[in-house]
């Protein structure tokens, strides 16, 4: 939470640790394991306060080919601009200088980063989570795009589709 009352004008530095525990608040089960550092630089000038949000670390998920455990490095910087308005509050935009604008109700006393911390450390795993050439579990790879013929499927001309590859042909 960073208190947004009595915030000074100039800029503030908080910083945090997180660890899978964070995670876990969430109920997040796609993340095993993390270590993450968070150092936020607050900024107010006037009524206007920008926050540059700085997470690093790891992040370690399964890994979508072998199963085995996957550690995906993670180095991110976000940008937001915390602007206040009427009680709707919540809602988000971006600014010309790419600054996430974030909402808050005026009565509105913390900002709290939670949150974000967790939706951007989040959107910076890859979709295709998977490890690089030759790093998966080789007992796992062997039997990868090895197949015997399963029971029950079609083969050969048997297969009713073979007919429509027939009249691409002609």
């Amino acid at each position: 939470m960073i208190p947004l009352n009595g915030l000074a004008s100039g800029k503030t530095v908080y910083r945090w640790t997180s660890g899978k525990k964070f995670f876990d608040e969430f109920e997040n089960q796609d993340i095993l394991d993390a270590d993450l550092r968070i150092e936020v630089e607050v900024e107010k000038s006037g009524s206007q306060i920008d926050v540059d949000c700085h997470i690093a670390g790891r992040l370690t998920v399964t890994c979508d080919r072998c199963l085995g455990d996957l550690m995906i490095p993670l180095d991110s910087v976000e940008r937001l601009r915390v602007k206040f308005g009427d009680a709707n509050g919540g809602e988000e935009s971006f600014d010309e200088d790419g600054r996430e604008t974030v909402l808050l109700s005026v009565g509105d006393t913390e900002l709290d980063m939670k949150q974000v911390i967790y939706d951007y450390a989040c959107l910076s795993i890859p979709l295709h989570k998977v490890h690089a050439d030759g790093e998966c579990d080789p007992e796992v790879t062997a039997h990868l795009g090895t197949r015997e013929d399963v029971p029950g499927e079609f083969v050969g001309e048997e297969n009713p589709f073979a007919a429509l590859k027939d009249m691409l042909k002609s």
